[in-house]
């Protein structure tokens, strides 16, 4: 997958240099940036067991045509209003079900998850995703999830290219309780900046910016940012930058070891340390799992006192949590 993104910044070159004004430029920015397939990896029927085929019809505004999205319910019984509900948005590549882990492990931390394909994915709607539709595919699937689910509370979360789709979302939705980033960036511009041919002025020429950056700004409910140190895709630092930007009480985690797939179930202990005090989601909702001890949680509180819950506060104080750089 690094390949692929490096790839894209080379031939972001060479169409800028050549053939800036062509019309095929925008749609191979899509192919190259969402790899969309109908394919997962690893045993797909295995991972998905207990997930529910979950179906959602919307009108398209942008297409003006019927639109559907296929996504996987993994939901416990019986559900209450203390249950969480998670929309979960995944990043380019696999379809939803190679997500199927991570889901899982959302699941353990206690919510009850909806994951989705965006158009072009698995057997979601058939046609080439972009930036405008896959912002209009969260949108279906949050207004579907809060017509189910009235009385939960109900959170975003979003991987890597999913993570700027679910920031996006949060800035145009008011009643979501919070939104979770993990290995996500600042902007696509800013992953291209950071590839091999990144100082070349390919700005201008980037039509699916999904600029996180901007839109962060605009979230009204608290934000956890995820990221892992050896994360060879997205680097850390624009994981950081985003955080940097939102105004909203926040969270920055980062996982020691932590790849680009990986962060997830590497940094469980720290998840489950954000979600609670961050979320005030309770620790016995959440299943334990038999794992190598880890190390205490890093996180990093750089909130004004105005702007953080006084008991967020005095928790990280007596927890003595180390700052992350």
């Amino acid at each position: 997958m690094m390949k692929r993104w490096t790839l894209l910044a080379s031939v972001l070159s060479l169409c800028a240099l050549l053939a800036a004004g062509c019309s095929t430029f925008d749609e191979q920015q899509r192919e190259w940036i969402f790899q969309p397939s109908d394919r997962s990896w690893g045993n797909t029927a295995t991972m998905t067991q207990g997930m529910e085929d979950v179906w959602i019809d919307f009108q398209s505004s942008i297409t003006g045509e019927p639109a559907r999205l296929h996504g996987l319910w993994l939901g416990g019984a019986p559900e209450t209003t203390e249950t969480p509900v998670l929309l979960y948005l995944h990043g380019a590549r696999y379809n939803v079900a190679g997500s199927a882990p991570r889901i899982q492990r959302m699941h353990e931390l206690g919510f009850s998850v909806l994951a989705i394909d965006y158009r072009g994915f698995g057997k979601s709607s058939k046609g080439l995703p972009s930036e405008e539709s896959a912002r209009e595919d969260a949108r279906a699937a949050w207004t579907w999830l809060a017509a189910r689910h009235p009385r939960q509370h109900r959170y975003i979360f979003g991987h890597s290219l999913g993570g700027a789709i679910g920031i996006d979302l949060a800035a145009h939705v008011n009643d979501e309780s919070g939104t979770i980033v993990e290995s996500t960036f600042s902007s696509i511009a800013d992953v291209v900046s950071s590839f091999k041919w990144g100082w070349l002025p390919l700005g201008p020429f980037i039509t699916q910016r999904f600029e996180a950056i901007n839109t962060v700004k605009d979230i009204g409910a608290p934000l956890l940012v995820v990221h892992g140190t050896a994360d060879s895709l997205i680097n850390p630092t624009l994981g950081r930058k985003l955080y940097d930007a939102a105004t909203v009480p926040k969270l920055f985690v980062l996982v020691e070891g932590g790849s680009h797939h990986n962060t997830n179930s590497v940094g469980e202990a720290q998840y489950r340390a954000a979600l609670t005090q961050l979320f005030r989601m309770k620790p016995d909702n959440m299943v334990a799992r038999n794992q190598p001890k880890l190390s205490p949680p890093t996180l990093a509180l750089p909130l004004p006192p105005a702007m953080a819950p006084q008991d967020v506060r005095d928790e990280a104080r007596a927890n003595s949590v180390p700052a992350a750089i």
